[in-house]
């Protein structure tokens, strides 16, 4: 079954493919993407042979965009009702950044895989490009309401997600240090930079 489209799946095949995901995500976070190969994974998910991965995807390309489905997903999952307790761009920006370093904590094997994903697979993953766009918009609305000072969206976008990217790498890589503390040091150094003069 040429990677299974969602329709007409038996529950058996999607927990299936769950399953498979899920340890494609812990292969990953643990050995990194290039040594993510389907006997590995296969072997991490309990398979009797790679003939099970392949019945549920195409390739690995295919199961690796099912992989970076279900880890954004996850982070989405945490970041996003954090986001909608709060009102107002100022208290919406530090909520993001806070939260992007307390997701390291929550789901570690998620961010790993996302981080290990965004470098070392031969095509860009989409959602890399997008975070300029939803930052820079972001910043932009929170300028014409009057939480933000006046500065260049594009490049203060640019400069927060490699902040974060570096953020979340040191965390990944320094367990012991406090990722609540982490963050909000983190959204204070971006609202001082943020705010009006």
């Amino acid at each position: 079954m040429p990677a299974n489209a969602a329709k007409g799946r038996t529950f058996t095949e999607s927990a299936r493919r769950a399953q498979i995901v899920a340890a494609a995500i812990a292969v990953i976070a643990e050995h990194g993407y290039a040594a993510a190969s389907f006997t590995r994974i296969a072997k991490q998910a309990g398979l009797s042979s790679t003939g099970m991965i392949s019945y549920h995807f195409a390739n690995k390309d295919d199961l690796i965009r099912e992989v970076l489905t279900e880890a954004t997903t996850v982070a989405y999952n945490y970041i996003s009702p954090r986001m909608e307790a709060v009102t107002g761009y100022a208290a919406k920006l530090r909520v993001r950044l806070e939260s992007n370093m307390e997701l390291v904590r929550a789901h570690p094997d998620h961010v790993k895989t996302i981080i290990e994903i965004a470098r070392n697979a031969p095509t860009r993953p989409q959602f890399v490009d997008e975070r300029v766009t939803l930052f820079a918009n972001h910043l932009r609305e929170g300028q014409a309401a009057g939480e933000f000072g006046p500065f260049h969206v594009e490049a203060m976008a640019v400069t927060i997600i490699g902040g974060i990217d570096a953020m979340v790498t040191g965390l990944v890589h320094n367990p012991d240090i406090d990722a609540t503390l982490a963050g909000r040091e983190f959204a204070d150094t971006f609202d001082r930079a943020t705010r009006p003069s």
